[in-house]
Parts: structure tokens; sequence; C-alpha cells
């Protein structure tokens, strides 16, 4: 069989496999993208796009629950409309698969191939219509898919995935979120805002990723008033009267008209014919690499992006496809820094984590700041004062590693963090930038001041906010 030949070959347009695309095609090197199923990104068409329409809609919704107390009459009487809320998320998701496809694959001639590819050799790959195509370099991103139980299928439509939610046109009336990680969170929350009786539940005993025990427990507090959540127990699913399922948990057990099955995504690995590689793979099947080069054992493979199961998030998909579309295009194999890492939860208030994580971290050598949200003068103001942020640092040197926090505005924080992390700054340093008033920014500066009295090396001069000019 005659076969194609190119310098680069990937295998994904999602995230990771765009941005490897920008790479190889700046480079000048001949390439093919392969597609198999639906064309743009995860992002776009199923997660972060969509799901953030869907919380600004039930956001503002909510919020008519404390107009009362500024005066605004009427708010009791608003009413929302959940077909044309839907309509609405639908229109922007679709606007943005738009943008992504309009800047990407549309624009392709036979540089694009819809199809599903298979490894033959290390450096031969078969697509489901036939052909095959040799390639110099080759890029797995695959992205991933929800993880739904083999013995949920049965129970059909009633059982959602992110897949399948953001086509509802209607919302049921009850619904068990089970997974009470981001996805479950954000979505769970959000629909009871909107009307939707949820329950969740997770077998893990702590949501949104936490580890931190004062912050998961804070989390849980907040967001466990708004709708009942079962954490430490396996979920059960059977089939109830008139069409329902019943989900059970331990002690606990409800019956609900659908289920949104959140517990985490699945790489996309299957029929990829990877054992034609050779390699060792982990116990998920995903074959061993180097994330600095992400390479493939030494072989002309690179992988990148959601199918390699460590950091599902957009920002880290790009720049795991960089390095990968940039290897791939070049001789020589070059090393990368990866970022510090960072995950928000955009549930309210928002859970987010940057750094080291809690159980990393050597308690005999860090030193911990933290500040409660309730008399925090901005968050008073919005009516969002609940929550907590806990700050981490080299109790030696004062060297910022690590934060976890459940707070109002933390999608901001967070950043903040992460970029004085990634620069290596102290506790110090950090309490030296300026801070305005009144911002969230103050109860950052607040925990920062908590951990700044505990960590061994202080600022000359004895003033923590001013540096000396001589």
């Amino acid at each position: 069989m005659k076969e194609r030949k190119v310098e680069v070959a990937i295998i994904g347009s999602g995230s990771a496999g765009l941005y490897a695309l920008s790479q190889v095609r700046g480079s000048g090197k001949s390439f093919v993208l392969i597609n198999g199923g639906e064309p743009g990104t995860t992002c776009a068409r199923v997660g972060c796009m969509p799901s953030k329409a869907l919380i600004q809609v039930a956001e503002d919704y909510h919020r008519r629950t404390i107009l009362g107390r500024y005066g605004v009459d009427g708010h009791q009487a608003l009413e929302l409309d959940i077909p044309e809320a839907l309509e609405h998320v639908q229109d922007l998701r679709d606007t943005f698969v738009d943008r992504v496809l309009s800047n990407s694959t549309d624009k392709m001639g036979d540089e694009f191939v819809a199809g599903y590819a298979r490894f033959l050799e290390p450096d031969l790959l078969e697509v489901d219509d036939g052909q095959r195509i040799r390639a110099r370099r080759i890029i797995i991103a695959t992205g991933s898919r929800p993880i739904v139980p083999a013995a949920w299928e049965v129970f059909g439509k009633r059982i959602l995935t992110t897949d399948s939610f953001f086509e509802q046109d209607d919302l049921p009336r009850s619904l068990a979120v089970i997974g009470m990680g981001t996805i479950g969170l954000e979505i769970g929350q959000s629909l009871r805002r909107l009307g939707v009786e949820v329950t969740g539940f997770d077998q893990l005993e702590s949501i949104g990723g936490s580890q931190d025990p004062d912050v998961c427990q804070c989390a849980l507090e907040i967001i466990g008033k708004e709708f009942p959540i079962h954490l430490g127990q396996r979920a059960e699913i059977g089939e109830a009267s008139e069409g329902k399922l019943r989900v059970s948990a331990g002690d606990t057990s409800v019956v609900v008209e659908k289920v949104l099955a959140a517990m985490g995504r699945a790489p996309n690995l299957d029929g990829l014919g990877l054992e034609k590689l050779g390699v060792e793979a982990d116990q998920r099947g995903i074959p061993l690499f180097n994330r600095h080069t992400m390479q493939v054992a030494t072989l002309p493979v690179f992988i990148a992006g959601d199918v390699t199961g460590e950091r599902p998030v957009l920002h880290e998909a790009g720049d795991e496809g960089r390095i990968a579309g940039y290897n791939a295009a070049h001789d020589e194999i070059a090393a990368f820094k990866r970022k510090v890492p960072l995950f928000i939860n955009f549930c309210d208030p928002n859970i987010c984590i940057v750094g080291q994580r809690w159980r990393d971290l050597d308690p005999a050598r860090t030193a911990v700041g933290e500040v409660k949200l309730a008399p925090v003068g901005r968050a008073l103001i919005m009516g969002k004062n609940k929550g907590i942020i806990r700050v981490y640092a080299d109790q030696d040197n004062g060297r910022i590693l690590g934060s976890e926090m459940v707070t109002t505005k933390g999608e901001n924080l967070a950043h903040l963090l992460a970029w004085s992390i990634q620069q290596g700054l102290t506790v110090g340093e950090l309490l030296r930038m300026p801070f305005y008033h009144p911002v969230i920014e103050e109860a950052l500066q607040a925990a920062l001041y908590d951990l700044y009295s505990k960590v061994e090396r202080k600022n000359p001069g004895g003033i923590t906010e001013l540096e000396r000019l001589v």
C-alpha cells in the first residue's frame, strides 16, 4: 500500500494538538493533523467555556437572594426561563467552537485528515479509511473522555456526562452528582441555583481536589449549605419507580430523575495500537514519557495534553503541545521547565490550589499563614465574606511554596501567588508589593502578614512593606 510521507503527524486536533501544530507549522516542516470524532477542543465544546457560561447564568440569578438587603423591591418575583437560559449557553458554546474551527481546521486542506489513527510501527500510522502515513515524528494528543462505569450504561440517557449535559433543552427536576471534583461542584452548584434538587456524592473525604483539611472543611461547610454532599462512601445506582433512579451510598439514598457522572476522565488510548511502540506503560496504559520534553522513551513519538492524565487544564495542554511540537519539528530534543501548578474551581466561592500540594509539604519545615474572609471589608460589601486563604512558605527562608484557598475572586489571587512562586519570591518580598484599599487582595495581604510572623528570615530594617533606598 502506498504511504504518504510527512515530517510530523499530529493525532488529535484538541488544544494540545493545535498548540503543537503552531510550532510545527512555524518550522516549515511538512505535516498532517489527524482527528477522529467531533473537531473543536474539549474546552470549547464541553468543558471550560460552556460550563463557565452556565455558572454565570446561575450566579447572576442567585444574586437575587441578597438584593433585599440593598432595598431592591420585587427581587423575589424574578423567574428564570430554563430552556432559554440553556439555549444561551449553547449559543455561546457554538460561538467558541466556531472560533476554534475557523482559526484552525477550517483553513486546512489535505493537511487535515478526518479519521482515527493507529500505530503500525513507531513511525507509521494507519487511518481508519485505509491510508497510511509515515512520519519522521508523531505526536499523540488524543485527549480524554468522561469516566462512566460499564454497569451504568443500562440506564441510558438518564446518565449524563459533560459530553451530553450541554445538549439538553431542559433540566431535570432532580439530579445526583457523583464526583465532587471540579466538574461536579461547578455544575452541581449551578443546577441547584437554577432550581434543580441536587445531591452530591463522592467516595473521597474531600471536595474540589482540596488536600488542606482547613480549606476542605470550609468549602464543605459553605457549599454544603446549598445542596447536601455525602462523602466517604461509594455511590451505587439502581432503578426506582416511574423511570427514576435510586442513588445510594452508605446509609444515604435518594431518588432522582438523572445522574451526572463526574468521576474524572480517562485518556483516549483505545485503538491507538500503542503496543506497537514496544515501551513501558503505567497502570492506565499511558506510555512513560519525559515531562520536560514530552518524548515517549527514546522514540520519535511525543505525547501531550489530557491524554497524559497529569494536569488536565487548558494552559498545561497548551504548554505540553508547544513542547511536543517544538521537539517534533527539530533534530535536537530540548527540555523545558514546567510552570507552577495552578488549579481553579469556579464554584462560588472559588476553590484554588497553587504550587506544592499540602500532602507534599514537610510539616517540620513549612510555615502556614491564613486569613478568614468573614471580617474582610471588600468581601463584606460584596456579600461574599465566606471562606479562608492559606499560604505556605519555607519556614527557614520565607520562600512561598504553595497555597489553597476557598474565597471570592480566588481566580485572581491564585494567579498572583502562582506568578510569585514561579519567580521564587519570599513572603517578605510579596509584602513589599503595593496593596490597594479596599480590595480582595488585602485578604491575601493579611494571610501573608500571618505567614511572615512564622518564618525565620525577616526583611532588614523592621518595616515589612517598605524597602530602604540606602
